[in-house]
């Protein structure tokens, strides 16, 4: 198995701002709110098979897992078993990696190679790590240059891994629209070997029906779209005052706005003297970024509240390099560590 990863991402084309799911869609009968849509896009002038090649009731399957499959992961995982590309589109965090995971055990089980590729770094070290522990043929290929045009670039040359690549994953496959390497993920894709097939992971889009037509069209095979808009975590908002001591819920997980928390927080926001603004380059420094380090700053206090509370694990953004420095030395005090976890 190959693993390849990369630096980038952004989203897939959005020709329109409906989010309904792919026409000419059949809807599973199952409970309303994990239900997924299940299309498929045929290549001009192609046939389907009245007796496709699924796999015979009493086979084993590639891979069992030790959970009940959702219904938009079975349906995904008939498509690999039948041997055609899928285009799964759901929520973050909703397992589409069980696909991909599906997709790699077929593979090796077949004695094939399996290409996965990722547009971030992170996120390959990440799956190569997980895919380490559950297969042992794994590698890793990845770079200051995206592993995207490492995978292109080993088209160009003809490599003689290519011939006897099986499958090949795209995961985030939404971020296709990056400016500068959605070409690159074009030109993946469509030098790709014709006996490949196609396993594409994506966040819920409008247009994962047209994407399936083109993928159906340049390599003359169907594209399946297995669509769900089930959120296995609610999402909530919550907004943490300045200075302030907590965090007030103002969006709750049925995407009610709650006014009343929202004027708590207001009230509950700490005006900022002028002493406590500083000079940076020209320009006003307030908030998170230029607190005290320690428990009294305010990212100590809001990430300490969000451990208490088990909404761990959490991720904390920053727009520079710079304010990231400040949060971590404003975090350093913290101990997140448990007592199995520590040096002895």
């Amino acid at each position: 198995m190959r693993f390849m990863g990369s630096m980038k991402r952004k989203s897939l084309e959005h020709p329109h701002e409906d989010s309904s799911p792919p026409s000419k869609h059949r809807l599973l009968a199952v409970d309303e709110s994990v239900a997924c849509v299940h299309d498929v896009s045929y290549p001009e002038g192609y046939v389907p098979s009245l007796n496709p090649s699924l796999p015979q009731a009493d086979s084993k399957p590639a891979k069992e897992f030790p959970f009940t499959l959702d219904p938009f992961q079975s349906e995904a995982i008939k498509c690999l078993d039948s041997g055609e590309s899928v285009m799964v589109s759901a929520h973050t965090s909703a397992g589409k990696t069980v696909v991909a995971l599906y997709a790699i055990a077929m593979s090796l089980r077949n004695k094939q190679r399996v290409i996965y590729t990722s547009p971030i770094k992170a996120l390959s070290n990440q799956k190569y790590r997980e895919f380490k522990e559950e297969f042992s043929d794994v590698g890793l290929m990845t770079g200051d240059v995206m592993t995207t045009e490492i995978w292109r670039s080993m088209q160009y040359k003809g490599s003689e891994i290519i011939r006897e690549v099986a499958w090949v994953i795209f995961d985030e496959v939404h971020y296709m629209r990056d400016r500068e390497r959605g070409v690159v993920w074009e030109e993946s894709i469509v030098m790709a070997p014709k006996n490949s097939r196609f396993v594409f992971l994506s966040a819920t889009v409008p247009n994962a029906k047209e994407f399936a037509d083109w993928v159906a069209k340049v390599h003359q095979q169907p594209c399946h779209i297995v669509y769900t808009d089930y959120r296995p975590t609610p999402l909530q908002h919550y907004v943490f005052p300045a200075g302030g001591d907590g965090l007030y819920l103002v969006v709750d997980e049925k995407g009610k706005f709650r006014e009343d928390s929202f004027q708590k927080a207001l009230n509950a926001l700490v005006p900022i003297s002028e002493g406590d603004k500083k000079m940076d380059n020209g320009k006003w420094q307030k908030g998170l970024v230029v607190g005290k380090a320690g428990e009294e700053s305010d990212i100590f206090k809001m990430v300490k509240m969000i451990v208490q509370r088990q909404y761990d694990p959490v991720i904390l953004f920053s727009f520079s390099k710079r304010e990231c420095e400040l949060l971590a030395m404003q975090m350093a005090k913290m101990d997140l560590n448990e007592d199995d976890e520590k040096p002895i």
